[in-house]
């Protein structure tokens, strides 16, 4: 609280009468003005001036299960865009990824335009939960379009289409599919399939993309991504090893400082390049359990992702590793 001797009692008398009405009986500004026979414009500069000089304190407290100091914590640690936190009382895979599940739905119905362009990834139980949790309410979205191949077992095709569909059904958009494998033989039978012009029409999709819906792996692939025959073979994966692979996005495999690693994949690759993943400006990762807390980390470092969705046990275990 400023003296008198800076500024008058009269002036501040007038400054805290102003600030009462406002905060404590919630009148509004030309309230004010019409009942202490002053202009409006002069209320919002006495108002500003509270606030300035300490007469009026504004804190914001926090809900029960909501942590944006954390959030914040780790957005500045990583240098992420935003970070969102979501409370689970169970650490269990199964029920990390329903809870991000709705709080990436709820991220994505606050933050989806008519305009957006979004990519999806192929195989994720998580963003599986995050579609099956999705409203469409309030959602739109111009295109959402498969950003890997994702041929698999048939039970497992349906889960790669159902994602890209789904989120189509929910945005209004126009679904692009790829009907082909995420990782082929050879650089000649990926140039082959790519040459095909249905699957150009979603490879030239990928280059207008506004918002990328991402998958964080380790290198221990996931049951689901085991049974869509899109593994990567034990011997490329001791390789990966070799060369400090934690883990991927789009089967782009890092390390944990984030920097490229298996190089040796991506002329076997059918799927969103690592130069055009990074040049798309919202790159969303979904991801928690305690085997994605250095993937998670190397995926942030590298520019893999700019937004983050996990858990709470997540977060902390990260916090604490980067602290």
């Amino acid at each position: 609280m400023i003296s008198g001797s800076k500024l008058s009692f009269a002036h501040l008398g007038l400054m805290t009468k102003v600030a009462k009405l406002y905060y404590e009986q919630n009148l509004r500004q030309p309230q004010i003005a019409e009942r202490l026979g002053i202009s409006q414009s002069r209320v919002s500069r006495l108002l500003t001036e509270a606030a300035e000089q300490g007469v009026v304190r504004i804190s914001v407290v926090s809900p029960e299960n909501v942590y944006p100091d954390l959030e914040n914590q780790l957005q500045q640690l990583l240098g992420l865009r935003d970070v969102v936190i979501a409370h689970n009382d169970d650490a269990s895979e199964d029920s990390i990824a329903q809870v991000i599940g709705v709080a990436g739905a709820t991220y994505l119905d606050t933050t989806l335009v008519a305009k957006d362009r979004v990519g999806i990834s192929s195989w994720s139980g998580t963003l599986l939960e995050v579609a099956d949790s999705m409203t469409g309410r309030h959602v739109n979205a111009t295109e959402v379009v498969q950003l890997q191949g994702g041929v698999g077992n048939a039970r497992a095709q349906t889960l790669a289409t159902r994602l890209t569909d789904r989120f189509a059904r929910l945005t209004g958009a126009e679904p692009r599919f790829l009907a082909a494998p995420g990782l082929v033989g050879s650089r000649e039978v990926r140039d082959t399939l790519l040459a095909d012009s249905y699957l150009q029409e979603t490879v030239q999709a990928w280059k207008n993309l506004s918002v990328l819906l991402l998958r964080i792996g380790s290198v221990e692939p996931s049951p689901l991504l085991i049974e869509s025959g899109n593994t990567v073979s034990q011997e490329d994966l001791a390789t990966l090893r070799t060369e400090g692979a934690i883990g991927d996005v789009c089967s782009h495999f890092f390390a944990a400082d984030g920097s490229d690693v298996g190089q040796f994949l991506e002329e076997r690759l059918i799927g969103l390049s690592r130069e055009t993943l990074k040049s798309i400006d919202r790159r969303v990762g979904f991801a928690g359990g305690a085997r994605k807390v250095e993937p998670i980390i190397g995926a942030a470092k590298g520019g893999w992702i700019n937004v983050l969705v996990t858990d709470l046990t997540t977060a902390e275990a990260m916090l604490k590793r980067l602290q």
